[in-house]
């Protein structure tokens, strides 16, 4: 049994500011953990495969194709390939998601 310990794993800034561990990386999936701090945010992009995000804390805004809602802690949201996608810390406080990628391109 592998356990993976996400707060023991290392995160990184990427090139926006947001913190970002990778927490699975196999031809089968990718899973990050995104740690957006207040005003934060993922510009909208789109990927060729399924995502869905988990949130794992905190509430902030999360934007597939035309639609836009307020989620919190513990609610998944779906995105299918190729639909454009962002991510808001607009709510006053830590965002933090899991994006989940299948398969991992």
């Amino acid at each position: 049994m592998k356990i993976i310990r996400m707060n023991e794993v290392e995160g990184k800034k990427n090139q926006r500011g947001i913190t970002v561990k990778k927490l699975i990386d196999h031809d089968n999936t990718r899973v990050m953990n995104l740690t957006l701090q207040p005003e934060d945010h993922v510009p909208h992009h789109k990927v060729p495969v399924d995502v869905f995000f988990y949130v794992v804390k905190g509430k902030g805004t999360i934007q597939i194709g035309d639609e836009k809602a307020v989620v919190q802690a513990t609610d998944i949201v779906l995105c299918p390939p190729e639909v454009e996608m962002a991510l808001w810390a607009d709510q006053g406080e830590e965002f933090s998601v899991l994006n989940v990628k299948t398969p991992n391109f």
